[in-house]
């Protein structure tokens, strides 16, 4: 996988994850339409960057609701 499809797949994933639509679709439908699934590099590394993805994300949510959580437990106590 190079740095390119790296951001594409990057910047697919930011922009459709907290849409009421399936980001991962979307991580499978890009690379079929610019035919990188034929590389078996690309394959045996996008495994692994799709997780990556999501953990990113799940990473970003808790930073950025974080003080909203946390006020939230403290009113519930």
């Amino acid at each position: 996988m190079t740095i390119i499809q790296a951001i594409i797949l990057g910047v697919v994933q930011g922009l459709t994850e907290l849409l009421p639509i399936s980001s991962s679709a979307h991580l499978y439908i890009i690379p079929w339409i610019f035919e990188w699934t034929k590389s078996a590099d690309f394959n045996v590394a996008f495994e692994a960057f799709d997780v990556a993805l999501h953990a990113g994300t799940l990473l970003a949510i808790v930073i950025f609701f974080f003080k909203d959580w946390l006020e939230l437990i403290v009113r519930r106590i």
